[in-house]
């Protein structure tokens, strides 16, 4: 079956006692065991059976089957953000003494989990330019514990080639990491490219217009330790099991996802090319222009689509808020990928803690404005944009 109709029509564990042709709600936190025997099983993991719902929980593993039918993978495990995936991930490969090789391009708060929390923890990060084979190659010894990195940078839009970085990573005896949130995973394989552990902030494209927060980590199997450590450790003893309510809208959201995905894209790709032409717009960034520098690489890895987000660049910092300021239609607000077509300073906002050097050094300009393009017209989203762009003019 296609992707499309897998998202729809994975099958239910169990018939509904009442027939129901979604997955029900199962607001419990506990499990009746028919004998003793049974509840041991479940609690030693001899069988698969929730028995308690920090751990486990009918509606939560529903959302994750379908999303191993739609990936192929070996295990799906729900979290309760993107970042909680995203930590969860890393410890299973991390402990003190080791280190993580990753991109100086990543989102601000994982900088801050690697940089803060887990230095604190006796763990390395070494960030290099991931264009740069031979530097990560260098970068990675026998107390690496993985590769890190995001399939497309936010805001950065850097594309990295995971088919070599994978290989050098095998090379290496490391597993490589994907954050691959910026293109859904029903548009590319990140398996067939090489990714052993894929993670997801599902609060976006798949929660279905932001209704609720979640994370997913996404194991291939490679490294057998990741379920080992996952189902019996770290969702035990770290309690950011997804919850039900979350797993349950983001079922409904994910079945709808290729559909408001591809417009999305669309209207990305629209909104990139007719930007251009406005003058007090300096700089349009997107990876699905054909003059982008990423572009072939990311038609190769992710297909004929290339996100929801781009950039635009404007003259100064001043110009940058009156924009934002003047937006009519669309939303000033934080997050990616919902209905509504959203916009952010990510200089005084997403890395609003970082000095200015340390901003300067991942590339972060203070000229930038993010947008997460939505469902809406795209020729009410491109008035919208020009008028707040041409606001300065007119005053």
């Amino acid at each position: 079956m296609k992707k499309s109709t897998i998202a729809i029509d994975t099958k239910l564990p169990r018939r509904d006692a009442y027939g129901a042709i979604a997955m029900p709600v199962y607001h419990t936190a506990a499990y009746e065991f028919e004998t003793a025997k049974d509840m041991a099983d479940a609690f030693c993991g001899r069988v698969l059976a929730p028995e308690y719902s920090r751990m486990m929980n009918p509606t939560v593993m529903h959302l994750e089957d379908t999303v191993k039918a739609l990936t192929e993978a070996k295990n799906v495990f729900a979290f309760g953000s993107g970042m909680a995936a995203i930590t969860n991930a890393l410890l299973v490969f991390v402990a003190q003494g080791k280190n993580v090789v990753t991109s100086r391009h990543l989102f601000g708060n994982t900088v801050s989990l690697l940089n803060n929390t887990l230095s604190r923890l006796g763990i390395e990060t070494r960030a290099v330019d991931l264009l740069d084979l031979n530097a990560v190659r260098e970068a990675i010894d026998e107390h690496t514990a993985c590769l890190f990195l995001e399939i497309v940078t936010n805001p950065q839009m850097e594309v990295a080639d995971l088919a070599a970085l994978a290989e050098i990573a095998h090379e290496k005896g490391v597993p490589l990491l994907a954050d691959t949130t910026i293109i859904p995973f029903t548009q590319f394989s990140a398996k067939r490219l090489g990714v052993d552990v894929e993670v997801v902030s599902s609060t976006k494209y798949i929660s279905g217009g932001a209704t609720s927060l979640g994370g997913l980590v996404i194991d291939y199997g490679t490294f057998p330790v990741v379920n080992q450590r996952i189902r019996y450790e770290l969702i035990p003893n770290m309690g950011s099991y997804m919850s039900p309510h979350a797993a349950y809208m983001q079922s409904l959201g994910l079945e709808t996802l290729d559909a408001r995905y591809r417009v999305q894209a669309q209207n990305a790709l629209a909104l990139a090319q007719r930007l251009r032409a406005v003058p007090e717009i300096k700089l349009v960034n997107y990876i699905g222009l054909a003059d982008n520098p990423f572009h072939d690489l990311a038609v190769r890895q992710f297909g004929d689509t290339a996100g929801a987000m781009l950039t635009i660049d404007l003259a100064d910092r001043k110009a940058c808020f009156s924009f934002i300021d003047h937006l009519q239609l669309v939303r000033r607000a934080t997050n990616l990928f919902d209905n509504k077509t959203l916009a952010i300073h990510p200089y005084s906002t997403i890395f609003g803690s970082f000095s200015g050097k340390q901003k300067a050094a991942m590339d972060v300009r203070d000229t930038t404005i993010r947008l997460s393009v939505g469902l809406e017209d795209v020729d009410d989203l491109f008035e919208d944009i020009v008028q707040a762009a041409t606001q300065n003019n007119r005053l």
